[in-house]
């Protein structure tokens, strides 16, 4: 396999890369998950949406790296994560991150509220 620097896009407009991605076997994306969730630190970007699609196909496997994005200090990469990926995950998927959840809507730090991620924190918890 090549670098797994190589398949990653290489900018906020690299469509081409994300579609080649899409093409291969799972276990080839599995190693590139966490690189790819950097793709959706900003869902302004042209190439988020279509990453945020690869990355839907992966519910459980995601979960992991989804949970060490959540224990970052970076709130707005969290806000964009919460709103745009976990919320769209299975039930299954998304009772994985209620400890966090909970501890957001029940005592969030002075940076989660500034983000609002109390609000979409408690969203989520009404769908599981």
């Amino acid at each position: 396999m090549e670098n797994f620097g190589d398949l990653l896009p290489r900018h906020k407009h690299d469509h081409d890369r994300v579609e080649i991605i899409k093409r291969m076997d799972r276990d080839q994306i599995l190693p590139l998950l966490p690189n790819l969730l950097e793709w959706i630190q900003d869902m302004n970007w042209p190439v988020a949406p279509s990453v945020l699609e690869l990355l839907l196909t992966f519910p459980e496997e995601i979960v992991p790296h989804v949970q060490d994005v959540l224990s970052s200090d970076d709130e707005n990469w969290k806000w964009f994560i919460l709103n745009f990926l976990v919320i769209e995950l299975s039930v299954e998927s998304k009772v994985q991150f209620r400890e966090y959840l909970t501890r957001v809507v029940e005592t969030p730090t002075p940076n989660e509220l500034a983000e609002e991620l109390d609000e979409i924190a408690r969203a989520i918890l009404e769908t599981i």
